[in-house]
């Protein structure tokens, strides 16, 4: 690398407009500049752009040691604790000392997605041109984008060549856009409940999440400011989501028809209070929505949401085959599971074949969690063990 660098030391931060969610930008998160101007994948550029990540382990001598983690669509960039944030992270049972992820033997360097709202600059993030909130000023966002917004964050820890690129659901396409963008960077490829192209049955879900926030008047065509947030969009958009990452299964195992405890919601206006909560299921959705509509930015899961839906591999050479192709991977780990509806286990056996098609040493595991497509994060023994295997010394 030359010129300045492009590291920003702990304790800056990005900056993020008032009012807006940044409660998951902790002690251990530091930044990388991005190129100045950024251009993005399907146009527009941006000014003073940061990716926000955080570390784990030591880089070694040879540079070469190095894993490059993509998150889904809401985490933050901290993916385990640390000593300068000991706090559990999203990904606590997979990396560390010891663990699946090894950070004993790996440096281990999570980034939050562009576009996202904790330190990545994204519509949440002031534009320094006006001192406001880009909000649906920021530029059209891909995931080829947010690919790419990792690859500058290793760059500018002098890092040319991954041991492995690693991602999970929104991540697992990140890491099929990396491998074809940045050919042969990444040695090893994991690419965990992701897609090549996202299907029509899991457009069609994002699409009416994303019209729960769009039609909510608090939304005011992105201008929201303050206390004034599409709180009852971003409600049932959470609620929709958290069905999709489950599998029906599972809610009957775990909820079945349990009557409902949590009495939060007596107090409804008096039609709503004629339709209370009454089975633990709808507990459940509640809580999931009360907490993702306090930590997270409605205009960042508009861009991020809609990014899932437009990715299409077979843009990067004409199929997924092709553009895998380009990727240069020598070896490549596929995960999928059984029950996911959001990311079906033919979508990522589709991904497996054409990393095999291309000639990379290639495993796919199909698992037969209840968990559906959050089972990534629930249910980590059956991936630990697959990831832990395939990152194991020659």
């Amino acid at each position: 690398m030359s010129g300045q660098p492009r590291h920003i030391q702990h304790g800056s931060r990005a900056a993020v407009a008032p009012g807006l969610a940044d409660v998951s930008i902790g002690p251990a998160t530091k930044f990388a500049r991005l190129p100045d101007p950024f251009h993005f994948w399907r146009g527009g550029t941006l000014n003073d752009g940061v990716v926000a990540y955080e570390t784990w382990g030591e880089l070694n001598d040879a540079r070469d040691n190095a894993i490059l983690l993509f998150t889904g669509l809401s985490p933050s960039a901290h993916a385990a604790s640390s000593s300068a944030d000991p706090s559990p992270g999203w990904w606590e049972k997979m990396v560390g000392a010891g663990k699946a992820i090894d950070t004993d033997r790996y440096f281990v360097v999570c980034v939050n997605s562009l576009g996202s709202c904790f330190g990545s600059s994204g519509p949440a993030s002031v534009d320094p041109a006006t001192g406001l909130a880009y909000r649906l000023d920021f530029p059209d966002l891909s995931i080829e984008d947010i690919a790419r917004g990792g690859y500058e964050t290793i760059r500018a820890l002098g890092i040319e060549r991954l041991s492995a690129v690693i991602g999970a659901s929104l991540g697992g396409m990140a890491v099929l856009a990396f491998a074809t963008q940045f050919a042969g960077v990444a040695r090893r490829v994991v690419s965990i409940s992701g897609s090549p192209a996202a299907m029509p049955y899991a457009i069609a879900l994002r699409s009416t999440q994303r019209d729960a926030i769009l039609t909510d008047p608090d939304w005011q065509d992105g201008q929201y400011a303050g206390d004034v947030r599409p709180v009852t969009g971003m409600r049932i958009a959470r609620k929709l989501g958290t069905l999709t990452y489950r599998s029906a299964a599972e809610w009957k195992h775990r909820f079945g028809r349990r009557p409902a405890s949590d009495r939060r919601y007596e107090a409804l206006p008096p039609g709503r209070a004629h339709f209370p909560a009454e089975f633990a299921i709808q507990d459940y959705l509640n809580l999931q929505a009360d907490k993702f509509v306090s930590s997270f930015d409605p205009n960042c899961y508009l861009y991020l949401s809609r990014a899932i839906d437009r990715f299409d591999l077979a843009a990067h050479g004409g199929s997924a085959k092709a553009a895998i192709e380009r990727a240069r991977a020598e070896k490549a780990l596929v995960i999928g599971v059984e029950s996911d509806i959001l990311f079906t286990i033919n979508e990522q056996r589709a991904i497996a074949d054409a990393f095999e098609a291309a000639g990379a040493e290639t495993e796919f595991v199909p698992l037969a969690s209840l968990e559906g497509h959050d089972a990534f994060l629930v249910d980590i023994e059956p991936f630990a063990a697959a990831i832990g295997r395939f990152l194991a010394p020659d």
